[in-house]
């Protein structure tokens, strides 16, 4: 197959700070001559985030002049949750490749080449972008949170018969007529998106799923990060029920 297009999926909210930024860097990253397809899925954002994108689609001129980029703004009333704005995303989504990008700049689209690289070299129908097996940078941070990535990583390989080694990260790439096949059934709201996307891949047939060391510029809370403690218990509960319950 001939990948013409990429999706990439940017869930956004309340990152006024970071959102231009982050643009900046997906439309000037590498995307192998695929045609970008940029679907930014504001959830809810009660500050600057929305006003700030809006500003910048209309003042660069790299986007108006570019035929490769296509730029779609979808706008949530309130704040459902990532996993919410990534469905939507999913199904607006027209791209061969469909790759998710947080708007936090703890991943960097500079990585594009190697999320992509297993799609052309290999045939692959998701990858994913591991902070574990990388000797690229990787800021360090909290202990507990890899105690918790590690398990929950190690709960959901066993439910699952993968051997991934990061179950959790945020830079997953998915061939576009999979995900848009599997985003109808989506049930996560918040960040349950990791393991039950995970749970529902591993029940297809035949899959081709990839992993690829990628660099990680995490941030602390005191600089936005949003997830908790009760998002890593609620983590164990879904893989339990999409690996078990649901099919």
């Amino acid at each position: 197959m001939k990948f013409k297009k990429l999706s990439i999926i940017i869930p956004v909210y309340n990152e006024e700070k970071f959102i231009g930024a982050i643009l900046d860097k997906v439309l000037g990253a590498d995307s192998l001559g695929l045609q970008k397809e940029i679907i930014i899925v504001d959830d809810g954002s009660t500050d600057d985030t929305v006003k700030n994108i809006k500003s910048q689609i209309t003042n660069n001129k790299s986007i108006s002049n570019n035929k490769k980029i296509i730029i779609k703004l979808i706008q949530n009333k309130s704040n459902k949750g990532k996993g919410s704005a990534l469905k939507t995303g999913f199904l607006r989504s027209t791209g061969d490749i469909v790759l998710v990008q947080d708007a936090d700049l703890e991943y960097s689209p500079s990585e594009y080449p190697i999320l992509l690289e297993p799609f052309f070299k290999y045939s692959a129908d998701a990858v994913y972008g591991s902070r574990f097996i990388s000797h690229r940078p990787r800021r360090i941070l909290y202990f507990w949170h890899y105690i918790a990535n590690t398990i929950l990583t190690n709960f959901s390989n066993m439910l699952t018969n993968f051997n991934i080694t990061d179950m959790e990260t945020g830079y997953k790439a998915f061939r576009g007529n999979l995900i848009r096949n599997i985003a109808h059934k989506l049930e996560s709201k918040r960040f349950g998106f990791e393991p039950e996307i995970t749970a529902r891949i591993s029940k297809l047939n035949n899959l081709k799923l990839y992993e690829v060391g990628i660099s990680y510029q995490g941030r602390t809370y005191i600089e936005g990060k949003k997830i908790g403690w009760k998002d890593g218990i609620r983590a164990f509960w879904e893989i339990l029920k999409f690996n078990l319950f649901e099919n």
